[in-house]
């Protein structure tokens, strides 16, 4: 089991059985902020992850799949165990009950809030990101960053000097990226790159950046971190950050599945 009391990394954050509204349009607001969010729709299942990410953030949709009282101890689980007891939990609903709030929020003392989605998207949002910011779920991390998987297509092209050059990206966040070159080049850092064609999955994505470093990998090969400039457009900073998420839920998806 692996511990993470130290939140450099930040906290992974959960939602389980989520919403129509939080799978079609919060989640892009959240991911756009930097937090790494996976979507659940297994609880069973999670538990066992809970204990790995111990220090981690769990919204729970209280409305389906469990009755009233089975969601009470489900959570209560949660909170009870040492092994999970870390993690913290808000709740998400369309229910109006008051007393229902009250048990949640003063009985069994979530940490995470309990947010009314009637509130509407902009309220509701406003609420998540104000409770990841409490919780510091960001971490000392200021960007989220995914390792490429080798069966997915991340590779780019950039003009140097005249020349064309292809690479495939080791990993990548909104900020920049680490990658390879497939055939020699030598770039000393601060050299600016202006146009950098992306390939993330079937998704094209055009960006500038700078050579901010180089180094030889365990096995040898040359790997470049660029830096994207500030300027990115807003389009292409939306489609880095969905590839971060699609490429991390993926991943996360086959861990929940080697569970069961």
């Amino acid at each position: 089991m692996s511990n993470q009391n130290t939140n450099e990394f930040g906290k992974k954050v959960f939602f389980l059985y989520p919403h129509s509204v939080i799978q079609e349009e919060l989640i892009n607001h959240i991911i756009q902020n930097e937090f790494e969010v996976y979507l659940i729709n297994d609880h069973r299942n999670l538990l066992p992850l809970l204990r790995k990410y111990n220090n981690s953030i769990l919204f729970i949709n209280i409305d389906e799949r469990l009755k009233e009282k089975e969601w009470e101890e489900y959570i209560r689980t949660i909170m009870n165990k040492e092994e999970t007891s870390g993690v913290q939990i808000g709740i998400l609903t369309y229910n109006e009950d008051k007393e229902l709030a009250r048990k949640y929020l003063m009985e069994l003392m979530i940490q995470g809030g309990y947010i009314q989605l009637k509130l509407g998207l902009k309220e509701s949002t406003k609420i998540i990101l104000k409770t990841l910011m409490a919780n510091e779920a960001r971490g000392k991390r200021r960007f989220v960053r995914a390792a490429c998987p080798k069966n997915i297509v991340t590779e780019f092209n950039v003009q140097v000097l005249g020349a064309m050059y292809e690479g495939h990206i080791k990993d990548i966040s909104s900020a920049g990226m680490a990658c390879y070159f497939k055939k020699s080049v030598d770039l000393s850092p601060k050299t600016e790159l202006s146009q950098i064609q992306l390939k993330l999955r079937s998704r094209i994505v055009m960006v500038g950046g700078i050579v901010a470093g180089k180094r030889d990998d365990e096995q040898g090969q040359k790997l470049y971190v660029i830096l994207f400039n500030k300027y990115i457009s807003t389009d292409a900073k939306q489609k880095i950050s969905t590839f971060i998420y699609r490429t991390l839920q993926g991943e996360m998806q086959r861990e929940l599945d080697g569970i069961g």
